[in-house]
């Protein structure tokens, strides 16, 4: 199946164009000029800009028996696969002579080489090759999404996806599960006989650890920054046996975030993909001992090439911690970690100790984290120790979304979205200034009833906030209830004016996120909610709903009594039927110490916890910086319309990444 690069709908192979929003499935445009160029062109024909979707191929010759599973070739199975829903793969890979640049991987004619790929037949057991590929359809999802995709639905039988999926592909897929930014995704991958094939993305345009790490701007906390992320990458790479990935130099990749990123995995023989950069002196253990090697003494030698070739000079506590792991003091990752824990505090101590005391001088205060929160990765290790790190948002983008769901004739939800970026970067200096005022509203009142509530909230508070948020800093707390009261007065005045009474007076929820660079303020009334997703925390609902069941719980009632009560579930609070002294938002204020995802969302998507089912697979892999926020709001919205669809949908998706403030560590 195709599916639209749009809007995410499914659509037939055939579809020239997607049977849900239009847009075609043949063409592109060109990232650089926009021109329109078919979707398998590898350059924009008008100004020369990579507009492909390259993948790099690893293609290996091994064992059909590994162990004690064999992973055999997909033509065994096709008939069970057919019928549980797995995939079938590319029935033959060429191995008798070598092929040409423009050729095809698979018989399908999907993958076309970009580079020449030689005989395979020629390879080593246990040797591999790695190419550039393009993919020609690149809106086609592959054999093996759809058989992990059957696998979450339970279509799929262990005995069946053994023999389907490559061992090669298999750490990849144990890993992905993780949501880790740091590992490769898998895109696709195959067997036929003793040849397989893995397609993973190509990041040989990405900048490389070893260059960031010798220029003169990069600092010293950040170099403690990576090296306490590969800790993190050791920790989950150890149970797939491919922590042979973090000793080839040329492997240690950053994003665009400057978070430490694999190229690929190397899960063979550690002594065959060490990096004769990462060569060990004389006196060191030979790289014939594989036992050795693996321990995190390894970790220690990587680090000594990056310093080395980097011709940066170590500092003090760093020499002691090399030389400390060489000789075996420091024994286990927890250990290591506190080690980079400990130099950090000592850096950042030092930094502090030169800096004016007052407030007054320094308005935009430096935010309080922990080291573990410096990574992006989701941490299982122990508790570690509060240091201060200075933090600034790197960036901030966001999307929303609304629809009337599949019981509805009319939406009564609407939701507003304003922000404003200011950045400057010169060669030493980096700066992103950004505002966001986020607000939805889920009327109340029937059709003209509540949609026209929630539409006047959302115009009273934006028009306040244009005139009384002016300058680089959050409004505060008595600012932020007087856009709320001004919102509640302007529906109630025309409920008053329309002589509405009972259940026709109109009225609407209200939740609104306020984010000045790394700080942030909410606000709300109803049983609109507003979730934080992180990293290192998950999922987390920072709103309480203000509904009886609620209430109630706070007074002390147990939850399955309070929420046994017929009118368990009906507001509280709400704008607009009543006047400004029945109603008292919520108004909390918070600072942004890690990337998030915000999600401001109507009880349509909150409903029958099914953000908490399901934010793994549809919330958690949106805080990476490639995903696209606009299909991931249209995919909340297929969710709730598949599970609940009852209530019109509304969701607003906001992702802010920070980094560590290095500037004011120099």
């Amino acid at each position: 199946m195709l599916i639209c690069p749009q809007c995410k709908f499914e659509n037939s192979n055939t579809n020239k164009f997607c049977q849900n929003c239009g847009a075609s499935l043949t063409q592109k445009f060109c990232p650089e000029c926009s021109t329109s160029v078919p979707v398998n062109a590898q350059n924009c024909p008008n100004c020369g800009a990579d507009c492909g979707t390259v993948w790099l191929a690893i293609i290996a010759k091994q064992p059909t028996v590994i162990g004690e599973i064999s992973t055999g070739d997909y033509g065994k199975n096709e008939e069970v696969e057919k019928d549980e829903g797995a995939i079938s793969s590319p029935s033959a890979v060429p191995v008798s002579a070598p092929l040409v640049v423009g050729s095809y991987l698979d018989p399908e004619q999907r993958y076309q080489l970009l580079e020449p790929l030689p005989s395979l037949e020629e390879l080593a057991p246990d040797a591999e090759v790695c190419i550039q590929v393009i993919d020609c359809q690149p809106y086609q999802i592959s054999p093996l999404a759809t058989m992990l995709e059957n696998r979450q639905k339970g279509l799929v039988t262990p005995s069946v996806e053994a023999t389907a999926i490559p061992q090669l592909a298999k750490p990849y897929i144990a890993l992905q599960a993780q949501g880790n930014p740091g590992i490769p995704e898998i895109h696709d991958a195959w067997q036929q006989g003793d040849i397989q094939v893995v397609l993973i993305p190509d990041k040989s345009h990405w900048p490389h650890l070893l260059d960031r790490w010798q220029e003169n701007t990069t600092s010293s906390l950040q170099i403690l920054h990576w090296c306490y992320q590969m800790t993190q990458l050791w920790t989950l790479l150890e149970p797939v046996n491919c922590c042979q990935s973090l000793l080839d130099l040329s492997n240690l990749l950053l994003d665009e975030d400057q978070t430490l990123t694999l190229g690929r995995l190397y899960s063979a023989p550690l002594t065959k993909y060490i990096n004769t950069n990462v060569s060990v002196d004389n006196n060191e253990q030979q790289a014939g001992e594989p036992e050795q090697l693996l321990t995190i003494q390894a970790l220690g030698r990587v680090w000594q090439a990056l310093f080395r070739q980097s011709q940066r000079t170590q500092f003090g506590s760093i020499v002691q911690m090399l030389g400390d792991l060489e000789l075996g003091k420091i024994e286990t990752i927890a250990q290591l970690r506190s080690r980079l824990e400990e130099m950090s505090t000592e850096i950042v101590a030092s930094t502090w100790e030169t800096l004016p005391p007052t407030e007054e001088q320094y308005p935009s205060a430096p935010t309080m984290l922990q080291v573990d929160e410096l990574d992006n990765f989701n941490s299982k290790s122990e508790d570690m120790p509060t240091v201060v790190l200075p933090m600034q948002l790197s960036s901030l983008q966001d999307a929303g979304q609304t629809d009337v769901g599949r019981q509805r004739h009319h939406n009564e939800d609407y939701f507003g979205i304003e922000s404003n970026i200011n950045k400057l970067e010169l060669p030493k200096t980096r700066v992103l200034q950004a505002r966001g005022l986020y607000i939805l509203c889920d009327g109340m009142g029937g059709h003209a009833g509540g949609e026209i509530a929630s539409e006047l909230a959302v115009s009273t508070i934006r028009q306040y906030f244009q005139q009384q948020w002016i300058d680089n800093q959050l409004p505060t707390e008595d600012e932020i209830r007087e856009a709320v009261y001004l919102a509640n007065q302007a529906i109630y005045d025309l409920n008053q004016k329309d002589a509405r009474s009972g259940v026709g007076r109109m009225g609407t929820t209200l939740v609104m996120l306020l984010i000045q660079d790394s700080h942030a303020a909410v606000a709300h009334v109803g049983d609109s909610r507003l979730y934080s997703i992180t990293h290192k925390r998950g999922l987390e609902q920072i709103t309480i709903d203000h509904e009886v069941g609620q209430r109630e719980i706070t007074r002390g009632v147990d939850a399955s009594i309070a929420y046994a009560r017929p009118d368990a579930y009906q507001l509280t609070q709400a704008l607009g039927p009543r006047d400004e002294h029945s109603i008292n938002p919520d108004v909390d204020f918070f600072e942004i110490n890690e990337d998030t995802l915000f999600l401001l969302a109507s009880d349509g998507l909150s409903d029958n916890d099914l953000l908490e089912s399901h934010w793994q697979t549809h919330l958690l892999p949106l805080l990476g910086s490639g995903t696209n926020l606009e299909a991931g709001v249209t995919d909340l919205i297929d969710l709730a319309n598949q599970y609940n669809g009852h209530d019109n949908i509304t969701a607003i998706l906001i992702r802010a990444k920070v980094r560590p403030n290095l500037d004011s560590q120099r």
